[in-house]
C-alpha cells in the first residue's frame, strides 16, 4: 500500500461541478465496495481540494472506475492556472481514527 496526497484548486466557477464529480466517485466506490483502497477528499475553505488515498497501485480500483475516469476527464481545464493536481507520495506519520485499520 502507498499513501498519495493530491492537492489542486478548481476555478471558482468549476468548484461545485468538481465536488459533484468527486461525490460520484465515492458513490460508485460505496456501491461496488472494491476494497484495496482507503480514500478521502476534503474541500478546503480557500477552494482547494485535497485527496488522500492509501491504495495498492497494482490493484487500484480507481483504474477501473467509470466515475473516476469522468472526474479525471478535463480536470486541468477545471483548475485555476498553475493549480492543477499535484500528486505526492506521502508517509503516514500518525493517525487517530483516520485511515485506521
Amino acid at each position: 500500500m502507498g499513501v498519495v496526497v493530491v492537492r489542486y484548486r478548481p476555478r471558482p466557477d468549476m468548484a461545485d461541478l468538481n465536488e459533484q464529480l468527486v461525490r460520484d466517485v465515492f458513490s460508485e466506490l460505496s456501491d461496488t465496495d472494491p476494497g484495496a483502497i482507503k480514500y478521502a477528499t476534503l474541500r478546503l475553505a480557500d477552494g482547494t481540494f485535497l485527496h488522500i488515498a492509501d491504495v495498492d497501485q497494482e490493484a487500484n480500483p480507481l483504474a477501473q472506475s467509470e466515475a473516476f475516469a469522468k472526474f479525471q476527464d478535463g480536470i486541468a481545464d477545471r483548475c485555476a492556472p498553475g493549480e492543477t493536481p499535484d500528486p505526492q507520495p506521502a508517509v503516514l506519520v500518525g493517525s487517530y481514527r483516520l485511515f485506521a485499520d
